[in-house]
């Protein structure tokens, strides 16, 4: 049966394509290593046209497919299920810089390229693309608008979905969609825009897309500022946002344990304060045209806050290199909580009002039930998105503590939706929250979005058991 699809195939797509176990390897592991697939092929088409004969043959034999960009997903949303007899559908070749409009503020890209690719073409005509990811050397923008990626600018810029104006998409039937569309405005009928976007290759293959530039900030100068609690960092927000507006990119939160495991674990690293403090707020403000507006609204109300009360101490960088010094006790903690041993990762959003409370009682929940934990609390602050991980103890057992995974995730999540919240804020549900996601949707939301599936998916073929946990209605 394998022989005669792979010749079926071959018949119509003559491009790159992988068959043997360990040519397929590397794309039926996530890279964490956590989840682990099979497949019949993988293949690794160059061209949108290629991608609808591959899907209009798997429509017609059905076979299933797993769109996949460069793997770097937290979800397991791109890795194939265990005994499938699909094939892998790998983006990464259709990687080409179709347009660039400066004057448009837009740049068409297939969904192939790395997003540090799309950064650099924009910055190679003067204009900025924000999307910035701890992974944007390997992850592809189509990987990113599949899951509606977020990163360090939403706070400014908005997610991967407010940065894109139009889509290329194939169809489950290997109809190709050209909805690439440079418009700011654009009212004909339902957004399929919105559709695919986060979607997680479970409608249709994004093969290409119309994203947005915006002018090159002049300056972005950042500061560390120590805290006494996620009250006192919420205020600094407040306060800041009165002062800077938009101009206020970036609002990290952190907590002290999250430095004490980047510095033991990531050489070279330290803190920028005299003092440590229980909470951190790593902050940017860009400006457009001038340094010196930059750093003087940043100082000022910086200046204001530690009058008030509101910061304990505070360091602004002074150069690019203090900077990225600043950044890399961020963009490390996750390095460093891996290091440090085993982890139960959350990926939540509440309302920025709840944030402080959501943390009191998250870890008041985990202290009375779990006291052998530690919680490991970082975030975007600035658009409400915390990464809740849970470590052992010092000393503690990482195996007994995955052990107690579901009821540890059950705290959470529970804590999460009374607060208004999502289990999902920005790395998608894929098979890891596909489940609970299901748990805690009303059923109009579910049955809506099983009809969604239904109508462009009828036979379950895109991305199978991902996203939802059937793929059809009952």
């Amino acid at each position: 049966m394998s022989t005669s699809l792979l010749d079926g195939l071959r018949a119509v797509y003559s491009g790159r394509l992988y068959v043997d176990a360990a040519d397929k390897a590397p794309f039926l592991t996530d890279w964490r290593g956590l989840w682990h697939g099979d497949a019949l092929a993988v293949v690794q088409p160059d061209s949108t046209e290629q991608v609808a004969a591959i899907m209009r043959w798997a429509w017609r034999t059905g076979t299933s497919v797993t769109p996949q960009g460069g793997n770097t997903g937290l979800s397991g949303g791109s890795v194939p299920e265990s005994g499938a007899q699909g094939i892998v559908l790998s983006l990464t070749r259709l990687n080409a810089i179709r347009a660039i409009d400066a004057e448009n503020g837009s740049m068409t890209v297939e969904a192939g390229c790395l997003l540090s690719q799309v950064q650099e073409a924009a910055d190679g005509v003067d204009r900025y693309f924000p999307l910035s990811l701890a992974a944007e050397g390997s992850c592809t923008i189509g990987g990113n608008l599949a899951t509606n990626a977020g990163g360090t600018a939403v706070l400014r810029y908005g997610n991967a979905r407010d940065l894109c104006l139009g889509l290329e998409v194939v169809t489950a039937d290997g109809e190709v969609w050209d909805g690439l569309r440079a418009l700011r405005k654009d009212n004909t009928g339902y957004s399929l825009r919105d559709l695919f976007i986060g979607s997680e290759g479970t409608l249709g293959i994004i093969t290409a897309a119309v994203v947005k530039l915006f002018p090159k900030p002049a300056a972005r100068v950042a500061a560390f500022a120590g805290v006494e609690s996620p009250e006192a960092a919420t205020k600094l927000l407040a306060a800041m946002q009165a002062r800077a507006a938009d101009a206020l990119t970036a609002f990290e939160l952190m907590s002290d344990l999250c430095l004490d495991l980047v510095i033991d674990h990531v050489p070279g690293t330290r803190i920028p304060l005299e003092q440590r403090t229980p909470w951190y707020v790593l902050l940017e403000v860009s400006d457009a045209t001038r340094e010196e507006r930059a750093t003087e609204t940043l100082q000022e109300g910086l200046m204001a806050a530690f009058e008030d009360g509101i910061i304990l101490d505070v360091a602004v960088a002074t150069s690019i290199a203090q900077s990225r010094d600043f950044w890399a006790l961020r963009e490390h903690i996750s390095e460093a909580q891996g290091a440090a041993g085993k982890t139960i990762k959350h990926d939540v959003s509440v309302p920025i009002s709840s944030i402080a409370r959501f943390i009191a009682e998250a870890g008041s929940a985990l202290a009375d039930g779990c006291p052998d934990v530690r919680p490991v609390v970082f975030g975007h602050l600035g658009d409400g998105n915390l990464h809740y991980n849970v470590s052992p103890a010092v000393g503690g057992d990482g195996a007994a503590l995955l052990a107690r995974q579901g009821a540890i995730n059950r705290v959470i999540h529970d804590l999460v939706v009374a607060h208004r919240g999502s289990i999902s804020a920005e790395h998608g549900l894929g098979v890891l929250r596909r489940d609970e996601a299901a748990h805690y949707k009303a059923p109009v939301e579910v049955r809506m979005m099983k009809a969604i599936k239904a109508a462009l998916d009828p036979d379950g073929l895109m991305n199978p058991k991902k996203v939802l946990v059937e793929t059809l209605p009952c």
